[in-house]
């Protein structure tokens, strides 16, 4: 009898424990038990500092943890080694999560709030290795959810690396990969939380290549044809150039290549650039217009000039139906309380962005809910909109007031600041994941608003036309 009852609480104390995780609020404080973990991973990944294309730690880490906690793994997908995918569950809806986890070059910097580098050849100044972990660590919490409910529907992870001009996803759309998902999730460390509707600019990027003749500089200058001119001729008509484009349109560029020495005549030089508007046809162009600009450049100079494409992605695409969704989960996980070390480290920081201290207020509230954005930068999660109905946010993972692309959101990336940020995201991404699972007239509406917004004759054309992963970009 003494065994029966023993049994019994036991089989009890399973069953209330399965019960128990059923719930989506036992799902969410299982997550946030799991904070250290993922905290660590976050860590490795921001000392990894690997730039696109050659995120082979970052990408092996994440692909281990995702496999640990039983999804299968595709590796290699659309011709990138550290691209992948990672699946549980079957049927539909199917529901993908987008991870990045590419640093930027340039960008080293101590988890320190005096500029101070690492000694590193790169930074995670936008913050993707809390990006990737987190993403991770929601399409595990949904998994769990999804098991413990016996649910029917199929959670996806995608590993999208070089997101940081390489267009990654770019790739992984044109291969079909989307093509069979129902809703795309992503989101985007910060220095606010907010879970309006976004907006990204559409971008064109290639680097141009001149080819001259070379020659002592002083002593036999007739004989040389100077690449570095072609380069510089180039900039000259493309600087002109900006008076006449759209007001919204952005182009930037930066010599990577210019010669060795003074008085050589440079046989080589190479200018990498970018033309980006929120609508892609201006983009395209701007773009041919910057083409005719280097002919012109090499037949002006005696010189020869080819180009490669690097990157293209399309502007992003709402839809304000899921957004909604995400804006209330969002509000309802909230933003991050500093601690009094927290509130020291990020005083400092704010000093060096010409603020008396930090506004904590920004970090700890949820920006107002809006139906519109103006866009400044250009992700590749711009194609995944154009493909399935997609919906990202926000969240406070560097001190408020930090711009991105900075060794201030490198700092804090690197501390406990950006490790409570991402666990907002992720708790942010889970609540909104299994509400897809849930409720299949979401669904349908959301699908519905993006075949509208997309129109019905509407055809996808990479911006970056048919070339290969552009895998030594960064080389």
């Amino acid at each position: 009898m003494r065994k029966t009852l023993i049994l019994l609480a036991v089989l009890g104390t399973s069953v209330f424990s399965m019960n128990a995780q059923k719930s989506e609020k036992d799902i969410i404080k299982k997550l946030e038990q799991k904070s250290d973990d993922y905290g660590n991973i976050a860590q490795n990944i921001w000392e990894f500092a690997e730039m696109g294309y050659q995120e082979e730690q970052s990408s092996g880490l994440l692909q281990k943890t995702l496999k640990d906690a039983g999804f299968s793994i595709k590796t290699g997908v659309a011709g990138i080694p550290t691209a992948f995918i990672a699946e549980y569950g079957s049927g539909s809806p199917v529901i993908a999560i987008m991870g990045e986890y590419d640093a930027l070059p340039g960008l080293s910097q101590k988890a320190t709030a005096e500029k101070e580098s690492a000694g590193a050849a790169a930074g995670h100044a936008c913050g993707h290795h809390l990006f990737g972990t987190a993403s991770t660590a929601a399409a595990i919490s949904t998994k769990e959810w999804l098991e413990a409910n016996k649910a029917k529907g199929t959670i996806r992870f995608y590993g999208t690396p070089a997101e940081e001009g390489g267009s990654g996803k770019v790739y992984m759309v044109r291969e079909g990969l989307f093509n069979d998902v129902d809703i795309a999730l992503h989101w985007h460390p910060g220095s606010q939380n907010a879970a309006s509707a976004g907006a990204a600019l559409a971008n064109k990027s290639a680097k141009f290549r001149f080819h001259g003749i070379s020659a002592h500089a002083a002593g036999s200058p007739e004989k040389g044809r100077s690449a570095l001119d072609g380069v510089e001729a180039m900039n000259l008509m493309i600087n002109m150039m900006r008076e006449h484009i759209p007001q919204e349109a952005r182009i930037h560029y930066v010599i990577t290549a210019g010669g060795k020495a003074p008085n050589v005549v440079p046989d080589f030089a190479e200018v990498y650039y970018y033309a980006r508007h929120n609508r892609r046809d201006v983009v395209i162009d701007i773009f041919d217009r910057m083409v005719k600009a280097a002919e012109g450049a090499a037949l002006g100079t005696g010189t020869t000039m080819d180009y490669e494409m690097i990157g293209g992605t399309h502007e992003l695409l709402p839809n304000l139906t899921l957004q909604k969704v995400m804006h209330d989960n969002l509000s309802e996980v909230g933003g991050i309380e500093y601690t009094a070390e927290e509130k020291e480290f990020a005083d400092k920081i704010a000093v060096t962005l010409g603020q008396e201290k930090a506004d904590l207020a920004t970090a700890k509230n949820v920006q107002p809910y809006k139906t519109e954005a103006r866009a400044y930068g250009s992700t590749d999660v711009g194609d995944v909109s154009f493909t399935v109905p997609t919906v990202g946010f926000g969240t406070a993972t560097w001190v408020p007031g930090t711009p991105a692309h900075s060794w201030q959101a490198v700092a804090a990336g690197g501390t406990s600041i950006g490790r409570k940020g991402m666990m907002v995201a992720a708790k942010t991404l889970t609540k909104t994941a299994i509400d897809l699972f849930k409720d299949k007239k979401l669904v349908e509406t959301a699908k519905a608003e993006f075949l509208e917004k997309r129109g019905a004759d509407f055809k996808y054309i990479p911006l970056l036309g048919d070339r290969a992963p552009a895998l030594d970009y960064r080389k």
